[in-house]
């Protein structure tokens, strides 16, 4: 089943109040590891692979992208990135990632950020993304890492008073499956290695240039109570990568 529970009203509603909904990409953490593996976007066709709010697909028109094309799931995600993006050279199309088919060598740059952690055939994802990227094209995505999503409930271990203890990392090498509770919705998110996911990478024709493990940066430490503790495990994986 394609995960989408952004169309339940009560928990868009709570998404939608998250630092990362109300703030953008000021919001979003990994967004400075993001940003730095992202190529120029002048004069290129980009497509955003999972868009949400659409904040990547107008960073692509800031930068100047010829045309940007952003797909989601989601019509409440649709429906808050069209009411905030005003440029005529971004269009947003209702569809599962899984789905896309679009033509041979049509965008220069994909990207997708969180997303690919709610797809089950991962791979075949991969070959779509392949087909409609020209070679040479970019390839740059996020995901939930291997660390965060092995075990599957995405909960510290903690002690009688909620203090948390440790991250537990179980069945790492038991790909697939794992259900999480997030704003209160349980959802269905699919772990893979870290080899899960570079491997399949390179079988679809795509050649590894960066992979970084996202930590939070000085301001957020200074500024955000508790996020020390993102210092003791990995939440996120970029990777960034060239059609050969």
């Amino acid at each position: 089943m394609k995960e989408n529970p952004y169309d339940n009203p009560r928990f868009f509603d709570q998404y939608s109040q998250m630092d990362r909904s109300k703030k953008g990409l000021a919001g979003a953490g990994e967004w400075p590891a993001l940003k730095a593996m992202l190529p120029e976007m002048a004069g290129k066709q980009v497509l955003d692979l999972g868009c949400g709010y659409g904040w990547h697909c107008r960073y692509a028109l800031e930068q100047g992208a010829r045309e940007v094309v952003g797909v989601d799931i989601s019509q409440r995600m649709l429906e808050e990135a069209r009411c905030k993006t005003t440029s005529e050279r971004c269009r947003y199309l209702h569809m599962a990632m899984e789905d896309i088919d679009f033509p041979e060598a049509c965008f220069d740059v994909v990207i997708s950020s969180l997303a690919l952690h709610y797809v089950r055939d991962y791979a075949d994802v991969l070959r779509r993304v392949a087909a409609c990227l020209k070679r040479g094209g970019d390839f740059v995505f996020s995901v939930e890492h291997p660390v965060f999503t092995a075990y599957g409930n995405q909960d510290w271990y903690r002690d009688g008073e909620g203090r948390a203890l440790h991250w537990p990392v179980d069945r790492y090498f038991m790909e697939g499956e794992r259900q999480a509770v997030f704003l209160g919705e349980t959802m269905t998110k699919y772990h893979r290695t870290l080899t899960g996911y570079v491997e399949p990478l390179q079988r679809a024709g795509f050649a590894l240039t960066g992979l970084v493990e996202p930590q939070p940066t000085e301001q957020m430490l200074s500024e955000i109570a508790g996020m020390a503790d993102e210092l003791r495990r990995p939440m996120m994986l970029i990777l960034a990568a060239k059609r050969l």
